[in-house]
Parts: structure tokens; sequence; C-alpha cells
């Protein structure tokens, strides 16, 4: 192995926790696979990364990606936190099979790099530390995914699977998963030090949070102004995050306060899932028996989170009447910035005041029939671009196909019409084209490539990866990917099991 490290390019880690000291990490190795092979490497990734392309082909890249050697200069370790499960506390939990590997100054900018399912962690509680190969295929290729869409998001460089055996509610066999974010702290990390009462490591970490990645806000002045000021920051990051799901209707499935990112990313892919029909009270975790996080309930819990990690402030910031202005910014932005997504996806350029009223009719419209969420957006998308609104029956006959019973359809398409008419028509059919997404990753797209992959055929993964990362070009070698869902997807099972 050191013969194949002398061999490898240059990469120069940071580990800026260090300066923090111990009380935040402990530095851990990661646990060997046997046999690891290329599940999948994400190409695109490693090129906005400014990685020579031929690394690809190294067997340094293989090993370090599985966890069976590390980078010189890298030094794993994995951090602490707390936070809420489900809506109660469940005291210190932490990175459980997740090891980072340090920083490195890329050419996308400082990008922390992360190992999931590399083994036992002093967080990992009862578990094993591993991931599996199906979960590991849904994290890599939903990550990208999101990141096609343009929502932020974790990414995934590369996926490395072992034929190493771990016991779910079967028997399966592992795999790593590499994760690539600017940062991976979340809501958790801060709770886990207010928690304990310890008030100066809560304040060195908060002040790394805003030198990292916040340092547009240093010009405030210190103190619980500027600690104010984050917690404001991360709330408008959040409702912008959440805006964005709602809009392509993504649903997270486990919004813990420790799956939270502080820098409004959508982290920690386990029983998500891209809505078949529309629901809003949809429950894609099998785990979430109450349906707390249920599609609709989503913009409500981030801010149930949200109150949760201004709690964790107070201490820094010292006055309640300030955490909770900055809190109550949510209530407004989120609302105006789910309009405006709503509004985008219907063409319209700019929110107007009965706008609203009109979003909010189509989806309770939507809702009556559990109407095919992406393949509703994607027809009107199209027939708007037809620029014909002089023969609504024609021009729409594909959208008003997908309903059983129309009238609801009927009613409402007239004021959509007069409020096209305030728009430009030749640039409203190409925004909703690059707006509404033909091809999301729907839950039996990534269960078949798992079934194939389980019989040693990664190709799958590599066309839904093509098509996923740019899901609103035509794709038409691909047009199977755009498909209705069949029968059998209602029946797959998503749980926080990985």
């Amino acid at each position: 192995m050191q013969e194949l490290i002398k061999q490898s390019f240059t990469l120069e880690w940071h580990h800026p926790f260090d300066a923090l000291g111990t009380v935040y990490f402990t530095p851990v190795q990661p646990t060997p696979l046997a046999n690891v092979h290329w599940v999948a490497k994400n190409l695109s990734l490693a090129q906005d990364l400014g990685w020579p392309e031929g690394e690809w082909d190294s067997e340094l890249m293989l090993q370090v990606l599985a966890g069976n050697a590390v980078w010189p200069g890298s030094q794993p370790f994995a951090t602490v936190y707390s936070g809420h499960q489900f809506g109660v506390w469940a005291g210190q939990l932490g990175d459980g099979r997740a090891l980072s590997l340090g920083n490195i100054q890329t050419a996308s900018g400082q990008q922390e790099f992360q190992l999931k399912g590399a083994g036992q962690t002093p967080y990992s509680r009862m578990g094993d530390g591993r991931a599996v190969l199906r979960s590991s295929i849904r994290e890599f290729l939903c990550s990208e995914a999101m990141h096609g869409l343009g929502i932020p998001t974790t990414r995934a460089l590369g996926l490395v699977g072992s034929p190493d055996r771990v016991l779910r509610e079967e028997i399966e066999t592992a795999a790593v998963v590499t994760r690539v974010a600017p940062s991976f702290l979340r809501f958790g990390h801060i709770q886990h030090f207010a928690a304990n009462g310890d008030t100066v490591s809560l304040k060195k970490l908060v002040d790394h949070l805003i030198h990292q990645h916040f340092d547009h806000l240093i010009p405030t002045p210190p103190g619980a102004l500027r600690y104010t000021a984050v917690l404001e920051e991360i709330t408008r990051l959040t409702a912008s995050l959440m805006a964005k799901w709602q809009a392509v209707g993504f649903c997270h499935g486990v919004m813990n306060t420790d799956n939270m990112s502080l820098l409004g990313l959508t982290i920690d892919y386990g029983p998500f899932q891209f809505l078949d029909g529309f629901d809003p009270a949809h429950i894609c975790n099998h785990s979430d028996h109450q349906g707390r996080y249920a599609y609709a309930r989503q913009p409500q819990i981030a801010y149930w989170n949200l109150f949760c990690l201004g709690q964790a402030l107070l201490p820094l910031i010292e006055d309640q009447d300030m955490a909770l202005a900055a809190l109550e910014t949510y209530k407004t932005l989120y609302p105006a910035l789910a309009d405006q997504a709503f509004a985008a996806k219907l063409g319209l350029p700019q929110v107007q005041t009965d706008d609203h009223t009109l979003i909010e009719q189509l989806l309770k419209v939507l809702a009556a029939e559990k109407t095919d969420f992406t393949i509703f957006w994607r027809r009107l998308s199209h027939a708007v671009a037809l620029k014909d609104l002089a023969n609504p029956a024609q021009t729409f006959a594909p959208v008003r196909d997908m309903f059983i019973d129309a009238t609801q359809w009927d009613a409402w398409l007239p004021g959509y019409i007069q409020r096209l008419k305030d728009v430009d028509l030749s640039q409203a059919g190409i925004a909703m084209l690059t707006t509404n997404p033909k091809f999301v990753l729907r839950n039996h797209l990534g269960e078949q490539v798992i079934q194939q992959a389980k019989m040693g055929d990664f190709s799958g993964i590599d066309q839904l990866l093509q098509v996923l990362s740019s899901p609103f070009d035509e794709h038409p070698a691909f047009e199977h990917f755009a498909a209705f869902p069949p029968d059998w997807a209602s029946s797959i099972s998503i749980s926080c099991s990985s």
C-alpha cells in the first residue's frame, strides 16, 4: 500500500477541528473491508473538484474510498452531537457510521470528505458502523439527483462495495459511499454542547462555524448581535431548502434535528422519496408510525427544529426576544419562497396577490386524485410551451387526460389561462421546462438498479446517474425512466435501516 501512496497525486488535507480540540471529535481509523470493488464513480463531481481524470484508475483511490487505506495527511475522525429524534430528546448521538477524512481546498472551494459505512466509531452505540449496498446506492443517486435539480445537498463522489456481510432485516452486503460537502455540521452539534451546559465549547463551535462558513457575518458586532445573525441566517437557508423540497415533491423521511444541516443542505439520505401521486399526507418512512415527517408537515417540522436550535443558541444570544425575532422570519419567509417556487413551476416569474390562491387550488386538484406530481408538471410545461391559449381544449388535452374526473381541473384552468396573459408566453414555457424536471429518482427506479447491483450489474446506476444529473433534459434514450410508476411501486417499504 505504501508503494501505491507514493504513486498518488498530492492532496493537502486540512483539519479545522484540530484547533477546537478533541471535545468535538474522536480520531478513528476506518475498518477495512474484504475484496472491495467499484460500484459507481461520480466523474462529474471529480471534475468539479479539479481532480485528475486518471486517478479513478488507481488502486489507491479504490482502497482509500473503501476505508482500507488512509491518504497521507488525512486524519480520520468522528464527531459528537446530540439531538431530537421523532420529537423526543435522544441525548448524545454522533457519527456512528461516518468518518470524516478532513478538508481539501478544491476547484469548488473547501470541501470536507466523509466515508459513510467505514466501520464502528465511539458513537456507533450498538451499531456496526456499516452501510449496506441498498441504502448506499440510494444515497449516491439521490444526492446527485438533488444537485441536478439545483437543491442544496451533500454530494457523492464514489461508491465501493464488498461481499462482507451486514445484518439488517436480512443479511446484506457492505458498501461505503464517499460524501462531499463544505461541512457536515448539524443542528445537533450545537445542541450537544448547549445540553451539557458547556457554554465555552458552544461558543468556540459557533465562532468556528462563522469564520469557516458565514464569514460575511463577521462585520456584525460580536456577541449577541452576531449570534442572532447566525440563527437568522440558518433560518433563511432552512426556509429556502424547504421551499425547494416541497416544489419537487421531495420527502426526507427523518427530519430529526441531528439530520438538519447548519448550512441548509439536504443531508442524510435514508427513507427519502419523491412523490409519485400527489398526496400531502404521504409518509415515506415506514418507521414513522405517527406521520411526523409526512410531506405536508416538513415545513412545520423545519420550524420546530429551528426553534430547538434557537434554544441551544440562547446561552450565547442571552435575549429570548432576539432569538424569537430571528426565528419569526421563517413564518413569513417560507410561505413567500414556497409561493415563488410554485409560481415558477406555473411559468409565472413574479408572484401576484392572487397567485397563492391559484397555487393552493391547483394542489387541491392534484391531491383529489393523487395525480402523478412529476408528470403533471412536465406535461403542463409542454402545454404552455405551445404558446396557444386560444385553443385550451387542444393545448391542455394531455394534462386533462391525467384526471379520471376532470371537473375540478376544468374549473381551475380558465383562471390559469387568464393569469398567463400577464406573462411572456415565449419565455414561460422555456422557463417551466427548466423548472419542472422530467426525471426524479422514483422509488421503483432505485429499487430496479439495486436489484441489478445485487446481481453484480452496476450499469443501471451509471444510466440513472447520467439522467438525474441533468433532469430537465429530454434524454430520449431513457424515456422509460420518466414513465408512470408500475403498480408494485406503492408496495416498496423504506425505513430508517441502512
